[in-house]
């Protein structure tokens, strides 16, 4: 892009955009549907991918690039497990076979000796060919192919790969979202043989969404047979953001579950595939014993720990007690902490009744509210208890179970 273009972005990048495209008469050196998607896309990823930010000669040519792509946690962490999955060999070849705006490829090109970037989009390829550039990276070729079992061969040519990295489109022709895998662009099912038949990895990037069995059961049961070996469950800000589907040629035998926060640790929680099943939870042996939690940790498993679906697994493994058999909250010693979900200090603990409700909703002006595992939604508890929304207080509402019976109750808690 010329430097009229970029001057052109960074003049207008606070403006109502909706204007700038109705004045396009204004600039008629100026291809503005593209200098507005630019503006609107850098706004979205400042916070996302704030080293592409800081450089305004990137372009971005349509909204949903910037919406769908990677944040530079996840795409780090992609890069951080390739390698590790290369056994640090700074020289592996990767192949992206369905490349998007670029951010995972430009994570991954300070790991891999050479990448090969395809997309089947000629708009989005024209935009990382240039992004590229800027970016200063010399270890990627860019290519624009579409994807499919009878075009592997030609989209590949010469570039022999180590690894293959695809994230397919998950919305169908008429802009719907989609989730299975078979009706993903490309579909990765039909695919998997001619994929293997090029490289013995292969790393597949899933919606969020996705149920992690059934993508698993069908990626096992598509030719040549059982190999995915891991299964990384990601999040950031707080939300889960991608599953990753990692498949090794010749691999037969369980999968690794894996979960991660790449933004509030390096830590990852890795467990066999059969974790959960296995696993026992402690619970209070008495509801005797509310009454001492005072002080005590009320810990909330994040999106990813909750996605990955290991809570009788994190009660056992970590000797934090669950409140209940379908209360996903867990009590622990005073000064525990994990970073794979929230930790609260207990106030009080008090009978889910109307007297309490009254009395909390004169006592406490201000709270947040949540709800689990009661025929009530935190919305309606919170309209009850007449409190406006505070970050220092939450209330839970819960059925605890424990080994001598069941109740409902609330935790008023504050915030560590």
């Amino acid at each position: 892009m010329s430097d009229v273009f970029t001057r052109f972005v960074l003049e207008h990048e606070n403006d109502d955009t909706a204007k700038l495209l109705l004045g396009r008469s204004r600039w008629p050196d100026i291809d503005i549907d593209l200098a507005v998607s630019t503006i609107e896309g850098r706004r979205r990823i400042k916070k996302k991918v704030p080293q592409w930010h800081e450089i305004p000669s990137m372009i971005y040519p349509t909204r949903l690039c910037t919406e769908q792509c990677s944040s530079t946690a996840t795409a780090r962490y992609k890069a951080m497990l390739l390698s590790r999955l290369m056994e640090g060999r700074p020289g592996f070849r990767l192949a992206d076979l369905t490349g998007g705006l670029g951010i995972d490829d430009w994570a991954f090109s300070a790991k891999a000796g050479s990448i090969l970037y395809n997309e089947m989009d000629a708009l989005l390829s024209q935009a990382a060919e240039h992004n590229f550039r800027e970016l200063g990276i010399d270890n990627i070729t860019v290519s624009n192919h579409e994807v499919s079992p009878a075009t592997i061969d030609e989209v590949l040519g010469s570039f022999s790969p180590d690894v293959i990295f695809l994230d397919p489109a998950r919305r169908d022709g008429a802009g719907r979202k989609v989730f299975l895998l078979e009706d993903c662009s490309p579909d990765i099912l039909n695919l998997k043989q001619k994929l293997f038949d090029a490289a013995p990895l292969l790393m597949v990037k899933l919606s969020p969404m996705a149920d992690i069995s059934m993508a698993v059961e069908r990626l096992n049961a598509a030719a040549p047979g059982n190999d995915v070996k891991e299964v990384h469950v990601v999040a950031t800000d707080g939300e889960c953001k991608e599953l990753l589907l990692v498949a090794e040629r010749g691999y037969s035998g369980p999968y690794t579950l894996c979960v991660a926060e790449p933004d509030r640790t390096e830590d990852t929680i890795s467990v066999a595939e059969d974790a959960e099943k296995v696993s026992v939870p402690e619970f209070l042996q008495s509801t005797e014993e509310l009454g001492g939690l005072k002080g005590s940790v009320l810990f909330e498993p994040g999106k990813a720990l909750a996605k990955a679906g290991l809570f009788n697994h994190v009660s056992k493994a970590w000797g934090v007690r669950k409140l209940g058999r379908s209360t996903h909250l867990y009590v622990a010693q005073a000064g525990w902490s994990s970073p794979f979900g929230k930790s609260f200090t207990i106030e009080e603990v008090l009978p889910f009744s109307s007297t309490e409700i009254k009395s909390l909703s004169k006592r406490i002006p201000a709270a947040s509210v949540t709800a689990r595992n009661l025929p009530i939604s935190s919305d309606d508890l919170r309209k009850k208890l007449k409190l406006k929304e505070s970050s220092a207080i939450h209330i839970f509402a819960c059925r605890i179970d424990t080994a001598s019976g069941s109740g409902n109750y609330l935790l008023v808690t504050s915030v560590r």
